[in-house]
């Protein structure tokens, strides 16, 4: 109780006692060719004290926000210049998985990796950040993040706010824990630092007319019941993957980690005046990460915030006069969401999320009881397959479920028609505690046997500690299967290798094609044949991750092997 007094009594005086700064706006990047590097920095985000950040490019912490122009070929070079292994992945982004920067997309210290594919996305705001595997939360933390706004025609032909960081303002918004030495915890469950743009305690200037703030939840674990001060109402326009069809009208908008949301504030007459974006964490549930604090059985780490369930200032904007040609009204219709008809759906596939036990609170947590593997597909999804996933969260707390590759139409929470808010595009949405809800979904474009997507607990900690599958998109004249483990029929040793590979094939199977594919896809050796055992030369082959498939008329089975 002592904490959260003095936390309320920061909140009141906070601007005396530290001073307000200046929002930072990331800078951009545009066009069809890009390069991010990744690199270590440092940050005095508390006075005199330096915290070890990550960034790209020329900044200190998170990364330049690139626009993408619907239907053109992109080209991206990532450097990698920590002293780690990290992937890059695209948030939302619509992209084949050898270019989508899973697990298996690995980029080592001082190495590069180039990925090239179309934007084939809908007008909204997308983001990109690390995805190793059990590493994502300690380095997404660490400020290695950035934005990716993406334009299409319909958008373009809408009177909309984009004049970028004056009307049109990007937030990535982040609860942080900082230990002793003033470095990002990962793990934090305490955490009381609020940075928007990685700026701590900061003002924005905004014209008095119609402003647009695309919003972003890039903490780790803590959800955001975002408004504005006395209730001020606003309109939400999009959410992860598009616009709405029409405004909607609102005081709140709730954002777990992952999920982006597009408001309109109009601002119209305020010149002058001061409010601020807020969280109403005070109306969070229990069991939402950021409402009140679950009492704690002993033995489990503190989970008490001062930040928990009470509501409390996020960015302050200073009104000022309005621009030269400024957006004075809000659209009446902005675009037209087609969602597919669940009748249409050729399976529903149901995800339960579990525990070790009803009284789990920090994990590790399960999909259908099983950790991730990377030797293991969960499942294989024919290509343009339309699906129904069921999402049901038998645990104590809530879970931000992210699919990679698609964007999907939620059909119910509990039965029920969700919200406007929630009807448009999206690649993220939470479930409390308790809860369940339905989404719909294709899998077009891409097929890939080999190289499979993820889906995943955005609370990034779950998500390391295994709360996360994988699925493979498969040509459909390949079949359809849904399997629990990886058939061990076919051996691939030694694993990893060094100058040779043996393949060991059981007597019977005849008639194959064996063949080895690189990381990026490119069939690298091939061959029929019919023999128990195959040896492969690959001395002279780059250092990396590689994929053996072994194919015939009645069986297909893939092994990932790694050479060093």
């Amino acid at each position: 109780m002592k904490n959260r007094l003095l936390f309320l009594l920061f909140i009141i005086i906070g601007s005396k006692t530290y001073s307000q700064n200046a929002l930072f706006v990331p800078d951009t990047l545009s066009g069809t060719n890009f390069v991010l590097t990744m690199h270590e920095d440092s940050v005095p985000f508390f006075p005199g004290k330096y915290s070890h950040t990550y960034a790209f490019n020329n900044n200190k912490y998170l990364g330049p926000t690139l626009f993408f122009q619907q239907g053109t070929n992109v080209n991206i070079l990532v450097h990698n210049q920590i002293s780690d292994t990290t992937t890059v992945h695209w948030h939302g982004i619509h992209v084949p998985a050898i270019w989508d920067g899973g697990p298996y997309s690995e980029i080592l210290p001082g190495d590069s990796w180039n990925p090239q594919f179309t934007v084939m996305d809908h007008a909204a705001m997308y983001w990109y950040h690390p995805h190793p595997d059990m590493k994502t939360a300690e380095q997404a933390i660490k400020g290695a993040a950035g934005l990716i706004i993406v334009r299409d025609p319909i958008e373009a032909a809408l009177a909309l706010p984009r004049t970028y960081g004056v009307d049109d303002i990007p937030l990535v918004v982040q609860s942080q824990q900082y230990d002793s030495l003033n470095q990002a915890m990962p793990r934090g469950m305490q955490d009381s630092t609020i940075l928007v743009n990685g700026t701590m305690n900061p003002f924005v200037n905004v014209p008095a007319q119609i402003v647009r703030l695309r919003l972003l939840n890039a903490s780790g674990e803590r959800t955001f019941n975002f408004g504005f001060t006395a209730n001020m109402q606003f309109y939400q326009i999009g959410s992860d993957g598009g616009l709405l069809d029409v405004p909607y009208a609102t005081d709140r908008v709730r954002l777990g980690p992952g999920e982006r949301a597009e408001v309109l504030v109009d601002l119209n007459n305020r010149a002058g005046q001061t409010f601020y974006l807020m969280s109403y964490a005070s109306e969070l549930a229990m069991g939402i990460q950021g409402g009140p604090t679950m009492p704690m059985p002993p033995g489990y780490p503190n989970m008490d915030s001062p930040l928990n369930g009470i509501d409390f200032n996020i960015l302050q904007f200073n009104v000022g006069a309005p621009n030269t040609q400024p957006i004075l009204t809000i659209p009446n219709v902005l675009t037209a969401n087609t969602p597919l008809d669940p009748a249409s759906a050729n399976i529903t596939r149901t995800i339960r999320f579990t525990a070790d036990s009803a009284m789990v609170m920090d994990g590790p947590f399960y999909f259908n009881d099983s950790t991730f593997n990377m030797e293991r597909f969960d499942y294989q999804i024919p290509l343009n397959n339309i699906e129904m996933w069921k999402l049901v969260n038998e645990t104590m707390v809530a879970h931000p479920f992210h699919i990679h590759d698609v964007q999907f139409y939620l059909l119910d929470r509990n039965g029920v028609t969700p919200t406007d808010g929630e009807r448009g595009r999206k690649d993220v949405v939470l479930i409390p505690p308790g809860d369940s809800v339905t989404f719909i979904t294709q899998f077009t474009d891409f097929a890939d046997s080999l190289m499979p997507y993820m889906y995943h607990c955005h609370i990034l900690m779950h998500e390391d500690d295994g709360m996360m599958g994988q699925f493979v998109v498969i040509p459909t004249s390949v079949g359809v299967n849904e399997i629990s483990s990886k058939n061990t029929n076919v051996k691939a040793y030694p694993n990893p290798a060094t100058d040779n590979i043996s393949i060991s094939i059981p007597t019977s199977i005849q008639n194959y094609q064996l063949s080895v594919k690189n990381i990026v896809g490119q069939t690298i050796y091939s061959v029929n044949a019919n023999h128990e055992k195959q040896e492969i030369n690959t001395s002279s082959w780059p250092r990396g991750m590689y994929f053996v498939e072994v194919l015939n008329n009645d069986f297909r089975q893939s092994e990932k092997i790694v050479l060093q």
